[in-house]
């Protein structure tokens, strides 16, 4: 073998390598966390035996209501392959990459049943770009085929429906406002596919603002019981056996950081979502930029305060109430707008059609506009 040919396969090799170790990690997520609005850390903490035995039994009575979610997910040709797919040789040895023509991919994730007639809770990104989704339950020999019945990308949830020869257990959903934080929590799900796993821990925080991908979350729910790929869509329980929280993510970089999607996010859309499939969501119509010491110098701002309206999108419900590009957000629905994470919290605690005073900075001076919440386009 030639020195450049053996060249090139030591770089195809390692290219490889990378795409196996990245493929491997795809579900375990890096976020981007705030300080929530009530947090704790807890030191050592007795554990009283009985209580250890109440948590068997609540997962003796909930756990038949969890289950297995499979997908299969048509690959694209989106992967970036080597420049030396090009060479005859690497063709000759290795055939067509597999990238260039779509592959099916499998997935997995967890799941609930929330009704005794086969309606299943997730989360979308378990079952976002499935042509396939197969769901596993317990006292039954092979997997029932599912049909995706609703989704939302923004709140990360997914309603599905399965056909079953007779009534199903399900889960009651709990009232997370209640849950305190220092209270133990059992997570259920199928982390790397170990079906029906269990872990014991604490809520951590309350109200954690978090980044992941392109998903923005204002309110879920930390905790150090753990949670690992596979447990997406799975429940996050107390002590009474209700759901107070959909896993939904883990931090990558930490050990004992996890996060779930409070229940009472779930309750005034699960209906529509079930009803509908898809979830109305209030829409401003604006694309936000952070302000910098010098871009606020140079718009006449004494201080960093606001958001900068970097674009408007036509016939928005921002454009019809005047609002224009280069304008400085301070304030939407009375509350100050320091982040586009504030705007897309207020945003969120309204409904379509409800009209919030706009307070903005424009060519030196403080105006007012009200702005009436349109339909996010989906």
């Amino acid at each position: 073998m030639s020195t450049m040919r053996f060249v090139a396969l030591v770089a195809f090799c390692a290219f490889v390598a990378g795409a196996m170790f990245a493929a491997g990690n795809a579900l375990v997520r890096d976020v981007a966390v705030q300080p929530s609005v009530e947090s704790g850390q807890a030191g050592a903490a007795h554990i009283d035996m009985g209580q250890l035995e109440s948590v068997a039994d609540i997962v003796a009575q909930v756990g038949p209501a969890v289950v297995k979610i499979d997908t299969v997910v048509a690959s694209s040709n989106d992967m970036e392959w080597s420049p030396l797919w090009n060479d005859p040789f690497f063709r000759e040895f290795f055939g067509r990459p597999p990238g260039m023509t779509p592959q099916p991919r499998q997935g997995m994730g967890s799941g609930f049943l929330f009704s005794k007639d086969g309606y299943i809770l997730t989360n979308q990104h378990v079952i976002q770009g499935a042509t396939e989704v197969w769901v596993t339950l317990t006292g039954y020999e092979e997997r029932l085929p599912a049909k995706v019945i609703g989704s939302d990308h923004d709140l990360d949830l997914a309603t599905l429906k399965i056909d079953a020869s007779k009534s199903l257990p399900f889960l009651k959903l709990g009232d997370s406002e209640k849950a305190r934080v220092g209270e133990w929590v059992i997570a259920i799900g199928n982390p790397y596919g170990l079906d029906h796993t269990v872990t014991l821990g604490v809520i951590s925080a309350k109200s954690r603002p978090v980044t992941i991908e392109d998903r923005y979350y204002d309110n879920l729910l930390q905790t150090d019981a753990s949670i690992n790929p596979g447990n997406s869509g799975g429940p996050l329980l107390n002590l009474k056996g209700e759901v107070i929280g959909i896993n939904t993510a883990v931090n990558a970089q930490a050990q004992g950081i996890g996060f779930a999607i409070p229940s009472n996010v779930l309750k005034p859309v699960l209906e529509e979502l079930v009803e509908t499939g898809r979830i109305t969501h209030p829409w401003l119509g604006v694309r936000l930029q952070m302000l910098t010491p010098d871009l606020a110098s140079y718009l006449g701002l004494k201080q960093i305060d606001g958001v900068l309206i970097h674009s408007v999108e036509v016939n928005s419900p921002a454009a019809r109430a005047g609002v224009k590009p280069g304008d400085v957000l301070l304030k939407l629905g009375g509350e100050k707008t320091k982040n586009s994470e504030n705007v897309i919290h207020v945003i969120r605690q309204n409904r379509v059609g409800t009209e919030l005073e706009a307070t903005l900075h424009r060519d030196g001076k403080t105006i007012t506009l009200k702005v009436v919440l349109g339909e996010k386009p989906q």
